[in-house]
């Protein structure tokens, strides 16, 4: 179903299986789109459809202010317990790019593989032309949406933190800030690695692409 929304939507959607590292691609793109905080139940049923494909990307909330709703509803019995939330969310994000970004090495490499194959041989036919560059698009497309959401996400933890410090200040801010640094580091590493170019030239960084999931 997914893939037949997209299709009608007009974005590419290639019938070729999967590889083991595409596979694990998705499944790590999970996580770094979804929202951060679980109590943002209309945003994450969002985001499951959007990364199933049945809703576009766009659907997704682009309101930093968010995170910060979810992270201080509720009772609470000291302002630490929510910098400390923020601070294990950002340490958490960060270290979940370092492996994405390996796999998504991966991933670039092969689809170039696959598109020097495909001009140089004649024995693949025609018919598989079509899909192999839909696929390509594909994995391209996932990386700049992954991209997006974690500059999104940053956003979302910098207005959290600056409102909890407006709200309650606190000896806390400092561990936070210096997780949310870290990640802003690592966002940099994933989203100024090297694409194909089928959103943009030979090489342009994810950062520098459309901010648009066409996958």
């Amino acid at each position: 179903m997914g893939e037949w929304a997209a299709r009608l939507r007009g974005e590419a959607s290639s019938h070729f299986h999967l590889t083991d590292d595409e596979q694990q691609l998705r499944a790590r793109a999970w996580r770094l789109v979804m929202p951060a905080h679980e109590r943002s139940s209309f945003e994450i049923a969002l985001s499951s459809l959007a990364h199933t494909r049945m809703l576009p990307a766009a659907l997704q909330s682009s309101s930093i202010s968010d995170y910060q709703r979810a992270l201080v509803s509720g009772s609470f019995a000291s302002q630490a317990s929510r910098y400390n939330r923020l601070a294990e969310d950002a340490n958490a994000d960060r270290a979940l790019l370092a492996p994405f970004r390996a796999n998504a090495i991966r991933v670039v490499n092969a689809d170039r593989v696959r598109l020097r194959t495909l001009d140089a041989s004649t024995r693949v036919p025609a018919e598989s032309r079509d899909p192999a560059q839909a696929r390509v698009m594909e994995n391209e497309g996932l990386v700049l949406w992954v991209c997006e959401r974690l500059r999104f996400r940053l956003a979302s933890y910098r207005y959290a933190l600056d409102n909890l410090v407006v709200e309650m200040p606190s000896g806390e801010a400092v561990r936070a800030e210096r997780a949310i640094m870290g990640l802003e580091a690592e966002i940099n590493l994933v989203c100024k690695l090297p694409l194909i170019g089928v959103f943009g030239g030979e090489g342009v960084p994810a950062a520098d692409r459309p901010v648009v999931y066409k996958g």
